[in-house]
């Protein structure tokens, strides 16, 4: 009788990486994630065998993607700091795909981001793309899904834009706000990356929904959903920043970086590609009216604190320390 066929997911116990492992576990495979929060407390029991995710020891990184048949690839960081950086990023995903290649898994299933470039100025988006030609390079069949933002009950980003609207009387958009963005829902993400998984040829594929906004359009469809319109004035980028910076400082947080803003107002998060995913942000934020930013979420206090729950964002556990 052959053996069950076992798929490893870096970061189930995050994000993305959470759904992935819910999806994979439906199925008939076994599942086990390679972490850097091995004590993260989790939904999964003893289904999913945790692994220390660890870059530096190829050798050790070879060894636990050992007759691995398909492997799903979520690690990356959303901005550089003093505790992670992108280059580290690169550097680790890379090692990753060679320990890949060296333990013969049979695919990668990669996450990336709408509109990746070599020539890039933002780190993110140059970052993105090196890993990308890495992975094509490496000879490993593998699907690359490019996403421009997610949301879902853990989001970061949607729940901050709704946590502001309820924080501040006006709303403040980088210049005309009339940059476009392609949302996905994580779970759409999740169920396409596990279909991609069972794929024969390599693929590159736009990981977006069925909705575009203007950012303009993003905020005043937040606004309805959780009953708090709010005047939207056009602010250079400067102060958006400089105002991010008071926020995140309020919060012990990073709220915005002059590289998201950049890339934001860039276009990088739009696609002309066909809906990879069915669901839609407006109806979704509809139904999340009680608790989409009800309080802030904060980046650096899920990365700091790796032995607390990777909460929803309106949950009052992912609220930061001094919200």
């Amino acid at each position: 009788m052959p053996s069950v066929p076992l798929h490893v997911v870096t970061g189930a116990f995050g994000y993305s990486g959470k759904y992935i492992a819910r999806r994979l576990l439906e199925r008939d495979v076994r599942v086990a994630t390679l972490t850097n929060s091995p004590s993260r407390p989790h939904e999964f029991g003893d289904r999913v065998r945790v692994v220390p995710l660890q870059f530096t020891d190829e050798d050790a990184l070879t060894t636990s993607l050992a007759s691995v048949s398909v492997l799903y690839n979520t690690y990356w960081v959303r901005f550089d700091h003093s505790l992670f950086n992108h280059e580290a990023a690169v550097a680790g995903t890379l090692a990753l795909f060679r320990a890949a290649r060296r333990a013969s898994v049979g695919r990668i299933v990669h996450v990336s981001i709408t509109n990746p470039s070599l020539t890039s100025p933002l780190p993110y988006f140059s970052g993105k793309a090196r890993i990308e030609e890495a992975l094509v390079a490496s000879g490993v069949p593998h699907s690359i899904l490019r996403p421009a933002v997610l949301f879902g009950a853990e989001d970061i980003l949607i729940n901050n834009i709704a946590w502001a609207l309820r924080t501040f009387p006006v709303f403040g958009v980088f210049g005309g706000g009339r940059y476009r963005l392609r949302p996905i829902h994580v779970d759409d993400l999740a169920a396409l990356a596990v279909a991609e998984g069972e794929r024969k040829e390599s693929v590159v594929l736009d990981a977006v929904g069925p909705e575009t906004f203007t950012y303009r359009e993003l905020v005043d469809t937040i606004a309805r959903a959780i009953d708090r319109r709010r005047p939207v004035m056009s602010v250079p980028r400067w102060l958006g920043h400089l105002v991010g910076k008071i926020i995140g400082a309020w919060h012990r947080d990073v709220f915005i970086t002059r590289e998201e803003i950049a890339g934001l107002m860039a276009g990088l998060l739009d696609s002309q590609g066909p809906a990879t995913g069915q669901t839609r942000l407006s109806e979704w934020a509809a139904t999340q009216k009680a608790t989409l930013g009800l309080r802030y979420a904060s980046e650096l206090r899920r990365r700091r604190e790796r032995s607390a729950p990777y909460s929803p964002a309106g949950s009052r556990s992912s609220a930061s320390i001094d919200a």
